[in-house]
């Protein structure tokens, strides 16, 4: 039984945030699946952040590893793909439906690559209401950049890039340039419910804006888009999410710009015709990180 992505996706998302919660979820009944979006190229999908697998004479690539518990399932998928144990890990940023495999393909000798803010925040931690404590040694990124690099392997030039965060301040998405393939991260959720901006990692609203413009600019019409969470998408899509957020920004910024403060714009409900579903993150919840994203700026 493969368990919906979009039903586990609440749960997990408060887990990430609360380590302790992850320990004690049942992963049992997970199921991983791939789907081929290129020749060479797979996406996973199971529970927590949808994982890119490059396969192919070189070795495989890794783009995240959802949940510790999972990384017996994620290696057996792989293999299934007739793909060599993972040789490079790629963390889109460090959130742990995303990072969670880390330390286990690492310690299996996966070289792992991540923003650098990606690595200092797995090496420290958080504490606060929601602590996350320090990443073990072996799961940390070893390798550490802070425009982006490239790597040439399997026939294909894939640039790992940091537009700039937004989900985070260490977001990257990585591009497949002769496959036209390209991995999102959490800079785009095809799922219900709104865009999910961790502030206390630094996510900035209008830095996600920012951040999907260049990939908009970057990519073409027939790019295969893989979100960070949901199905596979496209190019016109990316577009209708990123003109979603615009507005949206673009109502709050109007009833900032009057006077009014956060509590009187979240009961304004100027999302209400937005129709996003019930999801995750709800538009109280959307509005609020983008008053406070207008209000910090852009950094």
């Amino acid at each position: 039984m493969r368990l919906n992505p979009t039903v586990l996706l609440a749960p997990l998302f408060l887990g990430l945030l609360a380590a302790p919660a992850i320990a004690q979820r049942n992963f049992d009944d997970v199921e991983i699946t791939a789907e081929e979006v290129a020749p060479g190229i797979s996406v996973l999908f199971g529970a927590g952040g949808n994982i890119g697998v490059s396969h192919g004479p070189d070795g495989t690539v890794l783009i995240d590893d959802q949940f510790a518990e999972l990384s017996d399932k994620i290696e057996a998928a792989v293999a299934e793909l007739g793909a060599a144990p993972v040789s490079y890990l790629i963390n889109t940023h460090w959130h742990g439906d995303h990072t969670g495999g880390n330390e286990a393909f690492g310690r299996n000798g996966a070289l792992i690559f991540a923003h650098e803010n990606v690595r200092q925040r797995l090496a420290n931690g958080r504490g606060g209401s929601r602590p996350i404590p320090p990443a073990p040694k072996a799961a940390l990124p070893v390798v550490t950049f802070g425009q982006g690099l490239s790597m040439h392997l399997n026939g294909d030039d894939v640039r790992i890039i940091f537009t700039g965060g937004g989900h985070t301040d260490g977001d990257s998405v990585v591009y497949w340039e002769k496959a036209d393939v390209i991995h999102m991260g959490d800079l785009y959720f095809k799922i219900p419910g709104y865009p999910y901006m961790d502030m206390d990692s630094g996510g900035n609203v209008l830095n996600a804006m920012n951040s999907l413009g260049t990939v908009i600019r970057m990519i073409g019409d027939d790019t295969r888009v893989i979100p960070g969470h949901g199905p596979m998408s496209n190019k016109a899509e990316l577009v209708a999410y990123r003109a979603m957020i615009g507005q949206a920004v673009d109502r709050v910024r109007a009833l900032k710009d009057d006077g009014k403060t956060l509590e009187e714009v979240v009961a304004a409900k100027p999302l209400t015709d937005f129709n996003r579903g019930e999801g995750f993150v709800g538009p109280d919840q959307f509005v609020t990180s983008i008053y406070n994203s207008l209000k910090t700026g852009n950094p």
